[in-house]
């Protein structure tokens, strides 16, 4: 079964940190690029940040930058978005996704597979 699995949200104050994991099975995982998508209540679903089948290969929304950091461990199928200096514009659900890795992408419509999401909110 193709599944993508996140964990990790919650409620932080601003300026607080945490950290997303998404756990990938059923698929080649190092055929997949991984991104993390956010969707805030009344918003369309926006992209964060991405990871190519090369760890080293990533993008990032330009409001994230020098804040969250994406990395995958390709042996244990997992992909992570380490968040810092947290805002309350930063309040979301958090999904995984994946598709096929041709070019490392921002594109919503591109990817095929998807978590459930994981909550965070940011007080302010």
């Amino acid at each position: 079964q193709v599944q993508l699995v996140e964990s990790g949200g919650g409620l932080v104050q601003a300026g607080d940190s945490l950290s997303l994991s998404c756990a990938a099975s059923g698929f080649t995982f190092f055929y997949y690029d991984m991104a993390w998508f956010r969707q805030a209540p009344g918003k369309e679903r926006e992209f964060v940040a991405a990871v190519g089948r090369n760890p080293a290969r990533t993008m990032y929304e330009d409001s994230v930058k020098g804040r969250f950091t994406i990395s995958r461990d390709n042996a244990k199928k997992t992909v992570a978005l380490q968040m810092n200096s947290l805002r309350g514009e930063d309040s979301a659900v958090y999904y995984c996704a994946a598709k096929r890795a041709i070019l490392t992408s921002n594109l919503r419509d591109e990817y095929n597979i998807w978590g459930q999401g994981t909550p965070v909110t940011v007080s302010s």
